[in-house]
């Protein structure tokens, strides 16, 4: 039977000390380039396979971090928390994975279980409260690290992940502005959302620009609602030509709401959704979108917050807004 390999084993063929091998086990600072790679050629070369628990009770650290999104079936948070999950794994880091249903005390209560299993950190894609104070300030999660994903939460010095969400709309609204149209509404979920009110200002910002009337129509998460302000929208006396859906909820409600009026765009009303999704490319015609980086969310979300968890003086927070891009399809009658 083979002789279990060490960490002594690892240091003397590396030529280091067991703490040098230590650190890069635990992925610390302060050590250089060169010796981490001589550590890591060592392990591999030993096939040394460390003991994750006995690790992290001498590092007091458990190795874990939380992830806490609003939904899991909407495709947005799923992707992003997949590429978040990844990016742990790769660190040898596993997560503790929960959702808020967009509503506050479940957040509270989440977060507070995920300190109960010791997590390292937390991502999140908090919910928005409509009036008061985000549950997250609470004094009981001062000393925890948190990275926001998505949306950042007023009053707080926490480091946050965000896209150009109304450059965004804007672009996507002059897009429509381009091609003719002068009658475009603008369909989405509440403003209480951060993502909603920028993505909203960003569309009346390019109609105010081509001294356009703006025309936004507020919906719920319900398939049925959407369904009725769509009716109500194309009977008014002056319907509009194009629509502008703030995500890809909106959008794909949108769609099922034409279509059981048999109507498909861009004739007779082009459509340009924020956000892409699986099957945008895949209706004819496709789905012209404002695409947001998901996976790239995902990753840098969880770089900043290991970046966070291994420093070695605290940094002030910061935020970081990634871009967007217009993906030109049919449903606008451009392509």
């Amino acid at each position: 039977m083979a002789a279990t390999v060490r960490m002594r084993d690892v240091a003397r063929l590396a030529g280091v000390s067991t703490m040098t091998v230590s650190r890069v086990l635990n992925d610390t600072p302060n050590v250089t380039d060169a010796m981490r790679k001589r550590v890591n050629d060592a392990i591999a070369e030993l096939r040394y396979q460390p003991n994750e628990v006995a690790r992290s009770l001498r590092a007091r650290r458990s190795r874990q971090i939380g992830i806490l999104v609003p939904y899991l079936s909407d495709p947005f948070f799923a992707i992003c928390a997949n590429a978040i999950s990844t990016a742990a794994r790769q660190r040898s880091y596993s997560v503790v994975l929960s959702t808020s249903n967009e509503d506050l005390q479940t957040e509270r209560d989440e977060v507070s279980r995920m300190l109960g299993r010791n997590v390292e950190g937390l991502i999140i894609i908090p919910a928005q409260p409509t009036s008061g104070r985000s549950p997250l300030l609470a004094p009981e999660f001062k000393d925890l690290p948190i990275v926001t994903l998505d949306r950042p939460i007023a009053g707080a010095k926490f480091d946050s992940l965000l896209v150009e969400n109304e450059r965004g709309a804007c672009i996507g609204t002059e897009h429509l502005i381009k091609l003719g149209h002068k009658r475009i509404a603008y369909i989405g979920l509440s403003d209480d959302l951060y993502t909603m009110k920028m993505r909203h200002k960003g569309y009346t910002a390019a109609m105010a620009a081509s001294r356009l009337r703006p025309e936004p129509i507020h919906v719920t998460r319900n398939l049925p609602d959407t369904l009725i302000a769509i009716k109500k929208l194309l009977a008014s006396r002056r319907p509009p030509t194009a629509l502008f859906c703030a995500n890809n909820l909106t959008t794909r409600h949108v769609l099922h709401s034409l279509q059981s009026m048999c109507i498909h765009p861009p004739s007779p009303i082009a459509l340009v959704g924020f956000d892409d999704f699986e099957t945008a490319d895949l209706i004819t015609p496709g789905i012209t979108v404002v695409r947001q980086p998901e996976e790239l969310l995902g990753r840098t979300a969880a770089e900043v917050l290991f970046t966070r968890l291994n420093e070695t003086r605290p940094k002030p927070a910061k935020v970081t807004t990634l871009p967007v891009e217009l993906i030109i399809r049919g449903s606008c009658g451009a392509a």
